[in-house]
Order: structure tokens, then C-alpha cells, then sequence
């Protein structure tokens, strides 16, 4: 796709240290701006209701002050190639039809006000916002995107998208009703943030959690260390990743299904012990009943009773990576499905859980309480292997 519009001024910059870059520095005015340039590219999304974008749409708007292109840091684009017709003063921007490597990379917040709240100024108001335009053959968009994007953090998860690092998840959810819902992106305005995903994962990562002997506790703990987990094994041959993705939605599910069972379990194993449950006065526990508010699972978006804490609910989770084991070919596989172990023993470890303690947030770090949750998942999963033994005999 090729846009030709109007500039002002136009800068050749030839790069001393890479010949085949060229920098287009452009300015242009603001109602000669396209509105169409992409910002697929760019790995954070534009969120126009923060004190710095509001700060942006008001030296937009401003009557007062007509010097935007010197207070503001302007626009990068990259693109694949630049014509500027002189007799025309207009130049065409050629992006190549490739959203994910050309389009705007820095400056999205600058191009959303701008293309939003121009229309505010008169027809005589003339207004202009500097363009950086980088083309090149071999242009490393994720470098640039890491270097430029500084006056706001940028994740790494954000950064990872641009090299297309999540697509073996997306893959693995492409069929699942929450596939549209997870946000890749920094200020993408969907529910569920990848990290999410990520952290099921990690917390059945059998590569480095094989036993009991320890126990994924960063799971709740330390989400960057989920994300600092996930950043190495992509750097290895054996990226136990890749290996999980294709159980994401079994993880999914017995995620959700803890979380939609946990309370009746509750009061189940406290009538089992002779006294009456009452679940939603348990610390770390609100009742929809008691907020007068809607409560949902996490992924599917289904409508639960109880809005819980993680710091009870992954420590339960996590306990079943007793049953996910790995053939000599590299493939995980379930001994049991995890379903089946939670229906025979949910109410035994809701109890450990909630007899160790009450306090989600000493409950989620507790390694002990991991730990001894996932013994009795591979109790049980023993004496189901020796029943099946003994079926075959």
C-alpha cells in the first residue's frame, strides 16, 4: 500500500553506519496527515485517557501555541520505500502491504490525538508534526521498536509479538471461545493479558519443576520470573513452551473448573468435619451475593458465585502437574486426566489448602503448601496406576 500526501519540509539522512537505512525527516501539517497509517507495528497500543495522552490532545487542540513540531518529539514510521514529487511537494510512502513490519513504530499516542481532535482546529490554523520515516532493506523492527519506545515502559511480552514469539500460543487457542480475548499487546484492550496463559504454563513446567522437590511458587509470586522463564527456554532446542501450548486448553479448563467447584468443595469438606461452610467469609473470597456484583472465570468469561484469589486457587492448580509426564519422542501426555484426579480429590486438597492457612497471599507463596498438594495428587494418581494394574492381571 502506497499513501502520497502533502509535506512541508523534507531531510535526507543516509546512515554512516548502515548504508542500506535512509531517514526521511518530514514535516507536515496537521491536516495533511493520512489517517490511514497502520499501527500494527507498533508495540503499544495508543490508551488516550492518561494524564500524559490528555496532556497530548490538549497541544493538539491548543490555539496558543502553534510550535507542536518543536515540543514534540514527533513520529517514526518505518517503510519500504519513499518517493517525494517536487513539483508536487507530496510524498508517497510505500508500506508493502506488511502491517507487522511497516507502519508507525513510535509516536502512536502523537498520530491517535492529532488524527482525533485535529477537526478542533479553524482552516487557517496551521499546525505541523514531525515524521521520521526509516526505510531499509533488512530493517530489525523489534530493535527499533525496544530502542524508540521509551517514554513509556514497553514489555517485553509487547516487544516478543513483534518477532511473532506467541504465535505457537495462538495456534494452540486458535479453536478455544477465548482466542479473540487475549492481549498481546501493551494497552490492548482485551481481558486476558498473555501473561495469563503463560502462567498456566509455567506452573505445569515439568522441566523445571519435575517433583516434588520444589515447587512453581513464582507462579503467583513473581510474574516477571514467569516471563524471564519464558524468554530463556525460547533461546534453547527444548523449549518446554512449545511442548505445553498444546495443553493450554485442558489447563484452561481445569483452571476454571477449580474455580467454579472450589466453594461447594469447601463447604463439603467442612461438612465432613461436622461444622457448617460458609465460604464467602473466607479472606481472599467475595461473594456476588454479598457485592451485589457479577463474578466471572478468568478465560472463558463464564458466570461464577465467588470472586477468589489466585494465592488459593494455583496452588490447587498447580498440584496436577503430578500427572503430566513426557514420552522419549519429546511429547507430554496425561497419565490421567486431570478432571478425573480433581473430581476424586478436590475436596481433599481444598481442605489441606485452607487448613494451612486462610491468608491467599501467605497461601500462594507457600512452597510447603505446593508441595504437599501436589503429594496427594500423585497419591492418588498411584493408587488409580495400581487399580488399573490390577484390572489388567
Amino acid at each position: 500500500m502506497t499513501t502520497i500526501f502533502k509535506i512541508k519540509t523534507l531531510r535526507t539522512i543516509n546512515s554512516p553506519s548502515d548504508t542500506k537505512i535512509t531517514t526521511y525527516m518530514v514535516l507536515v501539517n496537521f491536516k495533511d496527515l493520512p489517517s490511514d497509517f497502520s499501527l500494527e507495528v507498533n508495540p503499544r497500543k495508543p490508551k488516550m485517557n492518561t494524564s500524559v495522552a490528555k496532556q497530548l490532545i490538549s497541544a493538539v487542540k491548543a490555539t496558543d501555541n502553534v510550535n507542536f513540531d518543536i515540543n514534540n518529539r514527533g513520529i517514526v514510521i518505518t517503510a519500504k520505500s519513499v518517493h517525494f514529487n517536487t513539483t508536487t511537494s507530496e510524498l508517497a510512502v510505500d508500506f508493502d502491504d506488511d502491517p507487522s513490519k511497516y507502519g508507525i513504530l513510535d509516536g502512536g499516542h502523537t498520530y491517535t490525538a492529532i488524527i482525533e481532535h485535529r477537526h478542533a482546529l479553524s482552516d487557517e490554523m496551521n499546525k505541523f508534526v514531525r515524521l521520521e520515516i526509516i526505510v531499509g532493506e533488512d530493517l530489525d523492527v523489534t530493535a527499533l521498536a525496544d530502542a524508540r519506545n521509551t517514554s513509556a515502559q514497553v514489555s517485553d511480552i509487547a516487544l516478543f509479538e513483534l518477532d511473532d514469539k506467541f504465535d505457537f500460543i495462538k495456534n494452540a487457542v486458535k479453536s478455544q471461545p477465548y482466542k479473540d480475548d487475549i492481549a498481546f499487546k501493551d494497552n490492548e484492550n482485551k481481558p486476558i493479558p498473555v501473561v495469563e496463559l503463560l502462567k498456566l504454563m509455567f506452573t505445569f513446567n515439568i522441566k523445571r519443576y519435575p517433583d516434588d522437590s520444589s515447587a512453581p511458587t513464582p507462579a503467583y509470586s513473581a510474574k516477571a520470573s514467569v516471563f524471564k522463564d519464558f524468554r530463556k527456554e525460547l533461546e534453547t532446542d527444548n523449549n518446554i513452551y512449545i511442548k505445553l501450548a498444546p495443553e493450554l486448553p485442558k489447563l484452561v479448563e481445569l483452571y476454571e473448573l477449580i474455580q467454579k467447584e472450589m466453594p461447594q468443595k469447601y463447604n463439603d469438606f467442612k461438612a465432613e468435619n461436622g461444622s457448617k461452610g460458609s465460604f464467602g467469609r473466607v479472606r481472599g473470597v467475595t461473594s456476588g451475593q454479598d457485592s451485589k456484583s457479577k463474578f466471572y472465570s478468568d478465560f472463558t468469561h463464564s458466570e461464577i458465585s465467588y470472586e477468589i484469589s489466585t494465592g488459593f486457587l494455583l496452588p490447587i492448580f498447580g498440584a496436577f502437574r503430578a500427572l503430566l509426564k513426557e514420552k522419549n519422542n519429546g511429547e507430554l501426555y496425561w497419565l490421567f486426566d486431570p478432571i478425573e484426579i480433581w473430581k476424586a480429590c478436590g475436596v481433599r486438597l481444598i481442605q489441606n489448602t485452607f487448613e494451612t492457612d486462610t491468608n491467599p497471599q501467605m497461601v500462594g507463596k507457600m512452597k510447603t503448601l505446593w508441595q504437599s498438594n501436589y503429594r496427594i495428587v500423585d497419591s492418588v494418581m498411584k493408587d488409580k496406576l495400581i487399580e488399573k494394574l490390577q484390572s489388567q492381571q
